[in-house]
C-alpha cells in the first residue's frame, strides 16, 4: 500500500486515478482548490487544499507521501498554456525543498510529442484547430521541462491520441516515445484503462526520468 498525493483529483482523469488507487487499497490525499468538489467518501480518502501553482503548497502535499501524481489539465487552450508548464516547474520546484524525502512524481502528459509512423509526431498532422495545438504544445513544453531535471524523480506519462472516459479491461499496452495504434490505425484508450497504468507504474516502477505512453 502506498500513500499518493493527487493533484487534480476531481478532472475526468484524475478521478479516474482516484478510484482506481481507492480499490487497490491505497491511500490518497486529493489535493483540490474546491474540496466540496470531491464527492468521493472514503476510509483512505483524505481531502485538502493546495495550489499546484505555489511551490510551497506543492512541497506541504508532498510532504510525507510515497508519490504525489498530477492530474490537473487546463480545460482550453489558454488555460492549458497558463497552466501545465508552470504547473510543472512550480512540482519540481516544491519536491526539491524536501529533498531526499521528496516523493516520487508521476504527471497526466499529452499525446502531441509522439512519434507517429511516418516519423513526424502528432500535432505535425494537418487540419488540427488551434486550441488542440495548444494543448499539446502546452504538454509538450512540460516534457521538456521535465527532461531537463536530474534530481526529480519524475515519470510522464502520454495517452493515445484519443482518450475517453469508457470500460476498465485492465489491458493496454505500453512503448515511450511513438504513439501506439491498433490494427485498424486507431490510437486509443479509455481513461479508466490509463488509471489502470498509473497504479501499475506506482506499484512496479519501471519508468524514472522518462515519459511513456499507454494505448491499446
Amino acid at each position: 500500500m502506498s500513500t499518493i498525493a493527487l493533484f487534480g483529483a476531481n478532472g475526468t482523469i484524475g478521478s479516474r486515478i482516484l478510484h482506481e488507487a481507492l480499490r487497490r487499497g491505497h491511500r490518497v490525499t486529493a489535493v483540490v482548490r474546491d474540496p466540496a468538489k470531491i464527492t468521493t467518501t472514503h476510509e483512505h480518502l483524505t481531502v485538502t487544499t493546495g495550489d499546484i501553482l505555489a511551490p510551497a503548497s506543492v512541497a506541504a502535499a508532498a510532504k510525507g507521501q510515497d508519490v504525489l501524481v498530477s492530474a490537473v489539465g487546463g480545460g482550453d487552450g489558454p488555460g492549458h498554456i497558463a497552466t501545465i508548464r508552470p504547473a510543472a516547474e512550480s512540482l519540481v520546484a516544491g519536491l526539491r525543498t524536501l529533498g531526499d524525502t521528496a516523493p516520487r512524481l508521476l504527471t497526466v502528459g499529452g499525446a502531441g510529442s509522439l512519434r507517429t509512423p511516418d516519423g513526424k509526431q502528432v500535432w505535425d498532422a494537418e487540419g488540427l484547430p488551434e486550441f488542440l495545438l495548444q494543448i499539446m504544445h502546452a504538454h509538450g513544453d512540460a516534457l521538456d521541462f521535465y527532461r531537463s531535471v536530474s534530481d526529480v524523480r519524475w515519470t510522464n506519462l502520454s495517452p493515445a491520441a484519443t482518450i475517453a472516459p469508457g470500460e476498465r479491461t485492465g489491458s493496454y499496452r505500453t512503448a515511450t516515445d511513438d504513439l501506439i495504434t491498433d490494427a485498424e490505425g486507431r490510437s486509443r484508450i479509455s481513461t479508466e484503462d490509463y488509471a489502470v497504468a498509473v497504479l501499475d507504474e506506482i506499484e512496479r516502477p519501471r519508468h524514472f526520468g522518462e515519459r511513456f505512453t499507454v494505448g491499446y
